[in-house]
């Protein structure tokens, strides 16, 4: 049955009650299944019993939002009046609507909001009711949290993130009794769409050894070296931070400077490698690059003392010699990934201070942060408190949770990346879609706890590397000393690092700068191929003053910024040399691409 029928209500009746009735069954026993897989590894001490600590900083954190409103009577009437005149003027449009008067709604979604599409949502009196009433009350709870001018920016940022995180799991789109869509298919199909849907949550919380790892895409699709991550090459050098990968020349004659990409080593690198179509890997061999890549360690608790230093030394400096002695090459262009960039940039200052700056001459960062006073969303995470508490924790087990990490991502973008795949996966039973950018999401890695809380503190938190005060291998870092020619790529819709972020970290550089802004996000807006011939990217003047003011003048170009950045790249030096293959003066090599680092799953 659909929308269409002669009366609605029937839609919502059962099919078959009897068979609902047996489904029910097997709803539960699949739940009890679900739930022991939840507590099977808390009896066993492998798993986390608490999470107490985060929700203590929930609590407290909107507890002082309530003190705010409550202290002053008067104010905090109010807000209760705001609300409670948005519900009347809300149930008069109903009764309205209900004695067949035209009226429009008190308060709408807006255009880009995806939960409300269905037409029930607007036709049915009852869902048009529910979605205005959350709508009116998740609208007034972060009116208060904004209202609440007492409170410093960064416990107004927080309390802000908490209601949001609250409003989006309360959304009536994520219940069968309050979603029109739901509720018609658990009726048609007299509940078989629950049975599937526990099944599968019982068997992502076996998957998760306890916790919930919400399948974004079909894991059973992908495999990397099979049809993720197959760019040909080899492995040139490995120790216990990372493998270099080496790829094998398309052209037969090549850019005389080599290329080193540090991707992040919070995500894996095959980002920048899903398949021949998106692979800036493979643009770049094709366009002429010997292309290094470095590809991190998955780490354990072995990898628990490894620094940021460590991750500098044994990752781009030990990757810079192992390319200088099989190219023989004394300097390269390098790209800094997200993190990685952030690595490559403190790497950068670090060799001005000694006086090697010689031994890299371009630098590109793709959505890197290294001025953090507008990280955005993530900030919510980093305050001493919350520092302690990971501490704490990492100094468990010497490394962070993969799965930790991707949850905090996933929460920046909650009604994108969790909840339309709760409703998808355990209440409509449907497996989700397969998709390589998701499936390479869910392959998160490990973080050793020296390496993650240095990073935390003195990006994050001090914002030491913009400040001038971080002190790395020995020597405090200055950016400015930094005077190889920059590309600074951001990314209009990035929630991870804001696009204003990546523009003020500009100024702290003391060379030339090309700041670039694509279209979309962090991910679509940087693996966006020429071939596809989608989104935009904006060019301009010297990226001073606001992003706001960049703006008015900059210059707009449809699709990829890939070409852009290859003419920027041979405007440094378009030399070039015969084609070096892997292996070339000696090069020991130790296994084919991707190599084996790449492919330890958490």
């Amino acid at each position: 049955m659909t929308g269409e029928d002669t009366n609605p209500m029937l839609q919502y009746i059962l099919n078959n009650p009897e068979e609902f009735a047996k489904n029910l069954s097997e709803i539960a026993e699949n739940g009890g299944k679900a739930l022991a897989a939840y507590l099977e590894p808390r009896e066993k001490g492998e798993a986390a019993t608490g999470g107490t600590e985060e929700l203590n900083a929930v609590v407290k954190t909107l507890a002082e939002v309530g003190n705010y409103w409550m202290k002053d009577p008067s104010r905090a009437i109010e807000a209760q009046t705001k609300l409670w005149s948005g519900y009347m003027n809300i149930w008069n449009s109903t009764l309205k609507r209900m004695a067949g008067e035209d009226s429009e709604p008190i308060v709408a979604p807006s255009n880009a909001d995806k939960r409300f599409k269905d037409s029930q949502w607007d036709d049915n009196n009852f869902f048009d009711f529910i979605k205005q009433m959350y709508l009116q009350t998740s609208n007034w709870a972060e009116e208060l949290v904004e209202g609440a001018d007492e409170l410093d920016d960064h416990t107004r940022h927080k309390a802000g993130f908490y209601v949001k995180q609250i409003s989006n799991a309360m959304s009536p789109s994520n219940f069968i009794l309050t979603n029109p869509e739901l509720l018609r298919e658990t009726m048609s199909s007299n509940g078989s769409n629950l049975v599937k849907g526990m099944k599968l949550l019982a068997e992502d919380i076996k998957a998760g050894h306890g916790d919930l790892r919400i399948r974004q895409t079909d894991p059973d699709k992908f495999e990397v070296g099979v049809n993720v991550a197959v760019t040909p090459g080899k492995i040139v050098e490995q120790n216990d931070v990372c493998q270099l990968i080496q790829y094998t020349p398309t052209t037969e004659t090549v850019l005389k400077r080599p290329l080193l990409i540090v991707p992040p080593w919070i995500n894996k690198y095959y980002i920048l490698d899903l398949n021949q179509e998106k692979s800036f890997i493979r643009w770049a061999v094709d366009q002429g690059h010997t292309v290094f890549v470095i590809s991190w360690i998955n780490p354990d608790e072995k990898q628990a003392q490894k620094s940021f230093e460590h991750y500098m030394r044994d990752g781009i400096l030990n990757s810079l010699e192992r390319i200088r002695k099989t190219t023989q090459q004394s300097t390269v262009n390098t790209i800094g990934y997200c993190v990685g960039g952030t690595l490559l940039a403190a790497t950068l200052a670090y060799l001005a201070r000694i006086g090697e700056e010689d031994r890299i001459s371009s630098a590109t960062f793709l959505t890197t942060q290294v001025d953090f006073t507008h990280a955005g969303d993530l900030k919510v995470f980093v305050d001493e408190e919350q520092i302690e508490i990971l501490e704490h924790r990492m100094g468990q087990k010497g490394y962070l949770d993969g799965s930790k990490m991707a949850t905090a991502f996933n929460m920046l973008r909650s009604n994108d990346l969790i909840w339309p795949y709760v409703v998808n996966n355990y209440l409509r039973g449907k497996d989700p879609f397969p998709f390589d950018l998701l499936y390479w999401n869910a392959d998160s890695t490990r973080m050793p706890a020296a390496n993650h809380s240095y990073y935390l503190r003195n990006c994050y938190h001090k914002n030491a590397l913009a400040e001038g005060e971080m002190e790395l291998a020995g020597e405090k870092l200055d950016l400015s000393e930094i005077q190889i020619p920059v590309y600074n790529l951001a990314t209009k819709e990035d929630h991870i690092a804001p696009a204003k972020s990546v523009f003020k970290g500009c100024g702290c550089f003391g060379g030339p700068v090309e700041y670039v802004l694509s279209g979309s996000g962090h991910i679509a807006g940087v693996v966006n191929p020429p071939s596809k011939e989608k989104y935009q990217y904006w060019t301009g003047n010297k990226p001073e003053g606001s992003l706001d003011d960049w703006m008015q003048n900059a210059s707009e170009t449809a699709g990829s910024w890939w070409p852009h950045w290859q003419k920027w790249i041979t405007s440094q030096d378009d030399n070039r040399v015969k084609a070096r293959k892997p292996g070339a003066r000696r090069t020991k090599i130790l296994e084919d691409a991707p190599g084996s680092y790449v492919k330890v799953r958490i």
